[in-house]
């Protein structure tokens, strides 16, 4: 998703309703052709962000991740030099409705697109979708190792793709047992916390 296409007003609007017409019938009924009698939006104004309704929800998913961003970003401008508590929060809270709520929509999308990963297409945009939020977490660890936040021995790659797991890892556990325990921001926060400090104190 490009930063033009990003904060398009029509594509936002594109994403908007999209979301709510994934909440209303999901994504199995919600069609390109019932977006465009909501949106207003021609086939060919559709067709010029995306190629396939699959791929706009992939869109859906790319845009939470870019509104994380946004907050860390933000939090990152506030924070001291050496403070990794506001910007770690910034990310926390941001993922934890796409870890334990079922109905948020950006799961609902997850479960789809993850139940038709055999379709070779969908294979490669869950590929660009994990691309994508990888790169963003390795940005995130990078960043907070500039600001002296997390020390500079830290392999970014490597713990982002630890914390990529986990979270992976909880939202598929929501599908499996969706009465267990919830995992809350807090827990979370204290979790990617606790695990930079360690590695900071083992490195001392």
């Amino acid at each position: 998703m490009t930063q033009s296409v990003n904060t398009n007003p029509s594509f936002q609007l594109l994403l908007s309703v999209t979301e709510q017409t994934i909440l209303e019938l999901g994504c199995n009924k919600t069609t390109l052709q019932e977006i465009m009698n909501r949106t207003g939006l021609s086939k060919g104004a559709i067709y010029h962000y995306v190629k396939s309704k699959d791929e706009l929800f992939s869109f859906i998913l790319e845009a939470r991740m870019q509104g994380i961003n946004e907050r860390f970003h933000a939090a990152v401008n506030q924070a001291k030099l050496g403070e990794l508590a506001g910007p770690l929060q910034a990310i926390t809270e941001g993922l934890i409705p796409q870890i334990t709520d079922e109905k948020d929509v950006s799961n609902i999308v997850f479960v789809y697109l993850l139940s038709r990963r055999d379709d070779p297409h969908i294979q490669e945009i869950l590929q660009r979708i994990h691309r994508y939020s990888l790169d963003l977490a390795v940005k995130w660890i990078e960043i907070g190792q500039q600001y002296q936040a997390i020390p500079e021995h830290v392999d970014a790659y490597a713990v982002a793709s630890s914390f990529l797991l986990y979270v992976y890892g909880l939202r598929v556990q929501r599908i499996i047992e969706p009465n267990a325990s919830k995992v809350d921001d807090k827990h979370l926060f204290e979790l990617f916390y606790q695990t930079l400090r360690v590695t900071q104190n083992e490195k001392n």
